[in-house]
């Protein structure tokens, strides 16, 4: 499976974006997609998650991390095998790598207590940077 990532560039603060991460190969709707970023400072930081969609293909649960909720908003289109990452009110603190992630275990329940880890995905992006400024 290739990830391809999409959407990154630089912004002002108080601005919104609107990440992209489009899965190459393989059955989009069995693949648990989660976001994450990182800088040279920290290591990589969980940003959300959201499920494979059921054998209906209409049935996901989404997940945040708790400091940002409020601001962040995860979604999926299976039909343009793609997951996406909304991004409003930006702050120079969330000048990162972004990068999206894949794991193609359809399971709700052992997705439900393993999202936030990044060993859980064993398909990654390239990344894309996302610079905001004041």
């Amino acid at each position: 499976v290739q990830l391809i990532e999409s959407g990154g560039g630089s912004v002002q603060a108080g601005s919104s974006l609107k990440l992209t991460c489009e899965v190459k190969r393989g059955r989009f709707a069995n693949y648990n997609m989660g976001w994450f970023r990182q800088t040279p400072q920290k290591e990589r930081e969980f940003l959300a998650a959201i499920s494979w969609t059921g054998p209906n293909d209409h049935t996901y649960f989404k997940y945040y991390s708790d400091s940002l909720r409020d601001r962040f908003a995860v979604s999926r289109d299976n039909a343009k095998n793609s997951a996406y990452l909304e991004i409003g009110s930006l702050e120079p603190e969330d000048t990162a790598i972004y990068y999206c992630a894949a794991s193609e275990f359809p399971n709700f329940k052992e997705f439900g207590q393993t999202y936030y880890a990044t060993f859980w995905y064993n398909a990654w992006g390239q990344g894309t940077q996302v610079t905001v400024s004041t």
